[in-house]
């Protein structure tokens, strides 16, 4: 008896885990319906579909488990074996320098700012590059082209203004350089040089002014006096022919012999030849 019920506990134990062998009977008289194939059954999965699912599921857990130790290294490995041991790889002596994770934030955050700076300041040094979006539900006036606008001038006046601005540029230090001389020529780069036209090796000679004592206001009107002098008997003995004052006008006419006045010229053996 007991191991025939032994038997039948089996028995019974086979039949619940493998619902799937089904009952099988010699009696014709015996029938019944499937507790697990009825139509309001729930939908379970085959025996192969189960393992398989099992499987998904473990290999799932494993690579999260990967992730989770390479993203997060300061967690460590936790073992209750005391025969398993090793070197941390991130602590090893030749291991390169890494930040922490607030300082890996908060560098983030600071690129991801700067990004924003910079395209802000592309949007506004280049508003003729425009706004592209890819939302059909986004538009707005152009602040530019509005009616109460400015007038603002072309690419093409622009760049002819900067050109005639830096002509009139040009043209004003050459000026200032041909007006001042005393300026003098300024430069920066070692490789220009010159040489002096007054300094040259077949330049005329030139009197030294000597450097005479102070004299007195008598002394130097009497020298120019004497000076003045000389320059009338030098012009008196050169023999030259007789002299008109002419005052040119614009149109290059003989004015006569009209009073002298600050804008006469007076013009030695040469009066024959104006007219």
């Amino acid at each position: 008896e007991i191991l025939e019920d032994v038997e039948n506990l089996k028995k019974a134990a086979r039949a619940y885990l493998h619902p799937e062998v089904g009952v099988r009977v010699e009696d014709t008289t015996l029938f019944g319906r499937n507790y697990f194939e009825r139509p309001s059954a729930p939908e379970v999965e085959t025996f192969e579909e189960a393992e398989e699912r099992a499987k998904i599921l473990a290999e799932a857990a494993a690579l999260k488990q990967l992730a989770s130790d390479y993203m997060h290294p300061e967690v460590g490995v936790k073992t209750t074996d005391p025969t398993l041991f090793g070197r941390n790889y991130f602590n090893r002596y030749s291991a390169p320098e890494t930040e922490e994770d607030e300082f890996a934030d908060e560098r983030a955050e600071i690129l991801a700012e700067a990004a924003a700076f910079k395209k802000s300041a592309v949007a506004y040094l280049h508003p003729e590059v425009g706004v592209c979006l890819e939302d059909a539900n986004l538009f707005g006036r152009n602040y530019f082209e509005r009616a109460s606008a400015p007038d603002v001038e072309s690419m093409e006046e622009a760049e002819e203004k900067a050109k005639i601005l830096a002509e009139a540029a040009a043209l004003k230090k050459s000026a200032a350089a041909y007006m001042h001389p005393e300026v003098g020529v300024k430069t920066t780069d070692p490789t220009l040089f010159g040489r002096n036209y007054f300094n040259r090796y077949f330049a005329p000679s030139l009197d030294a002014v000597e450097n005479t004592p102070e004299s007195s206001p008598e002394d130097a009107e009497s020298h120019v006096l004497s000076s003045f002098n000389t320059l009338a008997a030098t012009v008196k003995g050169a023999n030259l022919p007789s002299t008109k004052n002419s005052k040119l006008s614009s149109l290059d006419k003989n004015i006569g012999t009209t009073k002298k006045s600050a804008s006469t010229v007076d013009l030695f053996g040469l009066t024959d030849e104006v007219h």
